[in-house]
């Protein structure tokens, strides 16, 4: 059995394949350019040649993407955009518009001159991931589901803070269902706000096995629990801090006791280790977070934990991990199976073990340590 995985942040997408048959350090993996930075390069260069451009495709991540755009239009250049691309910079169409950007239908967009480059938006790519296996000879037959994570702020309605939707959104799944994997949906799951993920859903096609979605932070931070240390300690804080967003859990033995949300950009080492310690001893506020520009705070157990005391009480994953490395809190920064780039893969792919409930002892198993031990070359 087998099980694609990809982590899709701003830096990097992270592709891990999983195979039943093998242990975990012997799956095969990829580190790759984000599809956001693709996108940008693309751009880029159109900037450079003079030419218009036409966004088709579906939303994406933004930051370098969006910001490519801008750039575009600063330089007096021509963008046209289908409604579903468009929406990678706003969900709000007006908006769109009023950065100087045409909307066209599919129709109009096939009338447009040859001189306009027309650039796919979307973050997950399933055939250019089984065409770059297969150069390496790696097929997916027995592919059992696939698993795809993004970050999702959702579509806020008009008038209100995508910030605060967002949190309020991670609110409502803790209460709803205790745990890390209860923000990994099959595609037909997928809440109709999380248009990112809905998005991933489309891009998906016709993909034959179940897909499961997730949203990034959670899936490394779950990732991160399968390191053994992590695993040991029953009250622990999990953090990851990623290029765009930091987010901390405190997780206890009955699942989730708090969360912090904020713009890694918007923080510095003495203001993560406040906000850490405060979300340890039970007193962080949500004002504390989303008043100073982060999504916001919740405190689910106001019983505090010691991050002075002995052994490990802080794990930290993420590419922008190094902002605690001076840290006074001792952190230990997780690598379960060995591969902190892959943390959020591991985490994919223990979610999926919770959505399927019929791959559920297969993946545990290889979670576990206990798969069958045979080398890839016997794999087949």
């Amino acid at each position: 059995m087998k099980i694609l995985t990809v982590d899709i942040g701003t830096g990097t997408q992270d592709i891990f394949l999983y195979n039943s048959e093998l242990d975990l350090e012997n799956g095969y993996k990829l580190v790759l350019p984000s599809p956001t930075l693709i996108v940008r390069g693309k751009l880029r260069q159109a900037t450079q040649l003079r030419q218009p451009v036409l966004l088709a495709g579906v939303l994406m991540g933004g930051g370098p993407s969006s910001w490519a755009i801008e750039a575009h239009l600063r330089a007096g250049l021509p963008v046209f955009a289908l409604p579903d691309a468009a929406r990678t910079l706003n969900d709000d169409l007006e908006k769109i518009r009023g950065m100087g950007i045409t909307l066209v239908s599919e129709d109009e967009a096939r009338r447009l001159p040859d001189t306009v480059q027309r650039i796919e938006l979307g973050d997950f790519d399933l055939r250019l991931i089984v065409h770059t296996l297969a150069q390496f000879g790696v097929s997916l037959d027995q592919l059992a589901a696939v698993a795809v994570a993004v970050f999702d702020h959702g579509d806020a309605p008009r008038g209100t803070s995508d910030r605060r939707f967002r949190f309020d959104y991670l609110d409502r799944r803790i209460r709803q269902e205790n745990r890390l994997s209860a923000f990994a949906y099959l595609r037909q799951n997928i809440p109709p706000s999380m248009t990112r993920l809905q998005a991933v859903g489309r891009s998906a096609g016709d993909v034959a096995v179940p897909l499961v979605v997730m949203d990034t932070a959670p899936a490394a931070l779950l990732g991160a629990t399968l390191d053994p240390q992590v695993a040991s300690r029953p009250s622990k804080l999990v953090a990851n801090i990623g290029n765009f967003h930091t987010l901390a859990f405190r997780l206890g033995p009955a699942g989730i006791e708090g969360v912090f949300e904020h713009h890694t950009g918007e923080i510095d080492l003495l203001r993560l280790e406040w906000l850490l310690g405060r979300l340890a001893d039970g007193t962080l506020q949500n004002e504390d977070v989303f008043n100073q520009q982060g999504h916001g705070a919740l405190v689910y157990s106001t019983e505090p934990i010691d991050l002075d005391g002995p052994g490990m009480t802080l794990a930290v994953t993420g590419p922008r991990r190094s902002l605690l490395k001076e840290s006074r809190l001792r952190p230990y920064f997780a690598a379960p199976f060995g591969d902190m780039m892959i943390t959020g893969c591991f985490g994919l792919l223990a979610a999926v073990g919770d959505v399927l409930p019929e791959l559920n002892e297969a993946i545990r198993n290889s979670l576990q340590g206990s798969s069958r031990v045979k080398a890839p070359w016997d794999a087949e």
